[in-house]
């Protein structure tokens, strides 16, 4: 529940000036990839992360970081007034205790009554870090249930966390590397569904071109190997291996390891035996795991992610242990966790003062925390929920029947068909009854059983495993299945990730896990298609129904009605129209630039031998001057420093370094086909010493090994070709302007001012009246009539004979909405001018090619898509010239650095180069400057490039 105090004080920090992300967080919301739940998780994570800098909970709350109790209001006593002033935790704690559930019950009556009475005599910061598991590291959890999207929830914070901690590579709030975990206890099935998480696109949450940075700096590696590499000299660990070759360690960012911790990270924990109880080859299988320990609690600035981290919560856990370990790293990070479910399977007591102790059912270090049946019907199927206290065989013919009568020609747009999973408690039961009595049931219904029946178990002596059920069950979830049943016996109850299931049955107790009846009904609620209205199906027998309702009361404060019976929510639509062929907007006539790279061959290396002789290759080592000096800064005395490293060398050994060092590319034959320049350069770079050839530290060795290699390749260059070609773009693919979408505060104008211009285009007002119209509308006023409605009205929208190509816009930000209706408009409204926004990237095809040079060569920059496009025309309609205008938060300034400079220094120079005279202008306005201060740069832009006829 501690989450609510902390959801509360994000909201007034997000609504604030102090919060640096809304630009961000806007831009998230308008990209519209996450979901709401994921949305407000991530809310809450930079909130953590930045205004609370990523402190541990304990200490936040100590120091008061989340009070908003007015004391002052408190019918206290004298002492408990003075406690509270003085001491933040104790306030922190007492409004914990007056938090009320779903149902408005008080939290906890006997703590405020504690406090209220002893309240100089508890220790608060004790008591917080026994609340939060006496845990002196950053420990948060974020609970979505399944279905919400927990793996994209872990690779945006991972993305994020890059993001600004290449901006601000010493901020230890930030982690630069990344563990993610499927804790012990679970089966293989978590960690395919982790690796997904490599399909993220850091678009998503991250705008151009920071999220490709990101991109390009991530590596993802997968700890999922059993053997041990025994060839090695330095790691004998495989996974070990696989972290080992991004060495240097020290300087290491962007590193994502996934694994699952029973298999591997926990593999021969053996910290509480007597070594000597192990045999030698034990002990060396031990001595592989701790090298993968060590080698992970090296990494710097390490952030772990811990996904169903409710089997993870008690302290004694071994995964725990390991992870307390790795805290110990100066600059380790934190600890996420990631649940669905964050309860304890018992209530847990935690003393606070005498014999006064809390009760917890849930993970007090919960930070973040979306209900289960907010979901159903956002992105969850809604259930049908059926139970019965017939045996298990009417059970599974009245699930069975009824799925297929519902479901059984049901294609999701992707291509999958509908699924129904059937638990059941051996694999006896699954082959000797289930199967038979499902097979007949299918048969009824004209399919054959071996094409839609899909037996999925580990076998047993009796009964293997099929042939090919591992890899049927691993493509269930795609067109190319057309399994429509699966039998299942201890696989699919957590981690499986198959939205096309879409029906689940629970025919008898021990089908599944008592305590997981509630994760294992949902598996079949994961949307498909974002946003359609699906539906499922859920079949129990009393005891499993029983159970259910159980865990929905205690783990989401629901009832098993409210969970089968949620009505479809009532999404509000909005129209979007275009207004083009009102308008008569033409297309963008342009030139872009297109810089390309034509590799030249100066010398096709048919003639390494002659390369090799020449005497410039010799190349010596640099001299390296050390100064020494005093206290006081004199110079003492200069002197070289000497290599003093011997290396022993043959000549053999030498071109297999050569080779080597060319990863690839040259062998040693190749080599020994200049034996003879290549062993006078051995011979010149080379010494004898104590009877050893050794490398001669007078020559730079491995310059010269990198001239040789060069010696066998060919010379090449880059002939750089600058074209202009000639462009059109329309503002608008009027084929994506989709239309009802989801209403959202980001478009404008408002859905009824836009049906009153749509309106106004087909019955525009009537302006002047004649004469005779006006004596007669005077004679029925004179008797009494009301003319006021048939009188010449004046346009409401007058706006939009300049503006709007479509209805309504979807603004970025509130900058670009404020500038063109309270900046731009009011200014152009007497004006031949036309104003269009063309910052959705999604609609327009007015996209600028940008690029920066450096070392006299071309780097493609990104592409730009232009706020604001201002244009005046000619006589004919087309048109005449263009304005640019681009609008910018200021934490966006720097990113957009190298386009602005191409759009001021390039593509106006070019193209009015090329159309011969001024057509385009830029116009550059940044937050940080006022209302008035940006219109007075339109005004003056617009006198200057419009208005000045010793312009043209």
């Amino acid at each position: 529940m501690f989450y609510k105090l902390i959801e509360k004080k994000r909201d007034l920090w997000l609504a604030s000036d102090e919060c640096t992300v809304k630009s961000l967080i806007h831009y998230i919301e308008h990209r519209g990839m996450m979901r709401d739940a994921q949305i407000e998780a991530i809310k809450t994570y930079l909130y953590l992360k930045i205004a609370c800098q990523n402190k541990p909970l304990w200490q936040l709350f100590v120091e008061g970081k989340f009070n908003d109790t007015n004391v002052g209001e408190e019918e206290l006593t004298d002492t408990t007034r003075q406690v509270f002033a003085t001491t933040p935790a104790a306030v922190a704690l007492f409004q914990y205790s007056r938090l009320r559930d779903k149902k408005g019950k008080q939290l906890s009556p006997g703590l405020e009554k504690l406090i209220r009475h002893h309240a100089a005599e508890i220790d608060y910061e004790a008591a917080f870090k026994k609340i939060f598991y006496g845990v002196s590291y950053t420990d948060y959890v974020f609970s979505l249930p399944m279905g919400a999207g927990k793996t994209f929830l872990m690779a945006a914070f991972i993305c994020l966390d890059l993001h600004f901690a290449r901006n601000e590579e010493n901020n230890p709030a930030f982690a630069h590397n990344f563990m993610i975990l499927a804790p012990s206890g679970l089966k293989s099935s978590i960690v395919p569904s982790l690796k997904h998480i490599q399909e993220f696109d850091p678009s998503w949450v991250i705008p151009e071109p920071s999220a490709t940075e990101v991109a390009r700096l991530i590596k993802f590696e997968v700890l999922d190997e059993q053997k041990s590499a025994g060839k090695s000299n330095k790691v004998k660990n495989p996974n070990a291996q696989k972290i080992n070759n991004h060495q240097p360690l020290d300087d290491l960012m962007g590193l994502v390891a996934i694994t699952n911790a029973e298999k591997v990270i926990l593999d021969r924990l053996t910290d509480d035996k007597d070594p000597t109880l192990f045999s030698k080859e034990e002990l060396k299988k031990i001595e592989q795991a701790n090298e993968l320990r060590n080698i992970i609690g090296r990494l710097p600035h390490l952030s772990i992610f811990i996904d169903e981290v409710h089997h993870a919560a008690d302290g004694e856990i071994k995964l725990r242990q390991v992870v307390n370990k790795w805290t110990a790293n100066q600059t380790f990070n934190a600890v996420l966790g990631f649940s669905g479910t964050p309860y304890l399977e018992k209530t847990e007591a935690m003393t606070l003062f005498g014999d006064f102790a809390i009760r917890n059912t849930d993970l007090s270090n919960v930070v973040y925390y979306y209900p289960l049946i907010e979901g159903v019907g956002n992105f969850l199927k809604v259930p049908e929920v059926k139970f019965t206290d017939n045996d298990r065989a009417v059970i599974i013919d009245n699930g069975v029947r009824e799925f297929l009568d519902k479901y059984r020609h049901t294609t999701y747009a992707n291509g999958t068909c509908a699924k129904l999973a059937i638990y059941c408690s051996q694999i006896e039961t699954l082959e000797e009854d289930i199967y038979p009595q499902v097979a007949e049931i299918v048969a009824d219904y004209g399919m054959n059983p071996t094409d839609v029946i899909l037996k999925y178990h580990g076998g047993n002596k009796q009964y293997p495993q099929a042939e090919g059920a591992a890899a049927a069950f691993a493509s269930l979830d795609t067109s190319l299945s057309h399994i429509k049943i699966i039998l299942l016996v201890q696989i699919g109850k957590e981690g499986w990730d198959c939205k096309s299931l879409t029906g689940v049955i629970l025919p008898q107790k021990g089908a599944c896990p008592t305590n997981m009846v509630l994760q294992t009904s949902c598996r079949c609620l994961r949307q498909v298609v974002r946003h359609e209205h699906e539906t499922a199906l859920i079949w129990l027998n009393a005891f499993n129904a029983e159970k259910l309702n159980r865990q929905l009361l205690q783990q989401q404060n629901i009832t098993l009605q409210e969970f089968g019976n949620k009505p479809k929510p009532d999404v509000p639509l909005i129209d979007r129209y275009s207004r083009m062929e009102k308008l008569r907007v033409p297309d963008i006539d342009f030139y872009q630039l297109k810089v390309s790279y034509e590799t030249l061959v100066i010398d096709d290396a048919t003639h390494p031998a002659e390369r090799l002789s020449d005497e410039r290759l010799l190349v010596s080592r640099p001299v390296s001057l050390i100064h020494r000096q005093d206290l006081e800064g004199r110079l003492l005395d200069t002197y070289e420093q000497e290599d003093e490293t011997i290396h022993r060398v043959t000549y053999h050994w030498w071109l297999q370094r050569i080779a080597k060092e060319s990863f690839g590319t040259l062998s040693v034959a190749m080599l020994r086909t200049c034996d003879e320049q290549l062993k006078r350069i051995f011979s010149k770079t080379t010494k004898l010493k104590d009877g050893y050839t050794v490398e001669d530290t007078a020559y730079d060795q491995a310059r010269i090994r990198s001239l040789i290699r060069q010696a066998f390749a060919p010379i090449r260059d880059f002939r750089v070709r600058e074209e202009l070609l000639p462009c059109q773009a329309s503002l608008l693919k009027i084929e994506k302007l989709t239309s009802p979408v989801e209403d959202s505060e980001k478009f404008y104008p408002p859905q009824q001012d836009v049906h009153d211009i749509i309106d106004l285009d087909q019955r525009p007002p009537q302006k002047e009246i004649s004469e005779k119209e006006k004596d007669m509308l005077e004679k029925l006023r004179l008797k009494g009539f009301d003319v006021s409605k048939i009188l010449p009205q004046e346009d409401p929208h007058p706006e939009r004979t300049q503006t709007y190509h479509y209805l309504p816009y979807r603004f970025d930000s509130n900058l670009e909405r404020d500038f063109l209706t309270k900046e731009l408009l009011p200014i152009i409204h007497d004006q031949q001018l036309e104003a269009y926004f063309n910052g959705d990237e999604t609609l327009t095809q007015f996209v600028i090619n940008c690029y920066q040079q450096k070392g006299g060569t071309w780097r493609y920059a990104g592409r730009y898509v232009p706020d604001f496009l201002l244009l005046s025309r000619k006589a004919d309609g087309s048109i005449d010239r263009v304005v640019i205008i681009e609008t910018k938060g200021e934490g966006f300034a720097a990113k957009f650095a190298d386009r602005l400079r191409f759009m001021q220094t390039e593509f106006i120079r070019q193209n009015n180069e090329k159309f011969g005279y001024r057509r385009f202008d830029f116009l550059y306005l940044e937050d940080t400057l006022t209302a008035e201060q940006r219109r007075q740069k339109t005004l003056q832009k617009i006198n200057d490039f419009f208005n000045n006829p010793t312009s043209k």
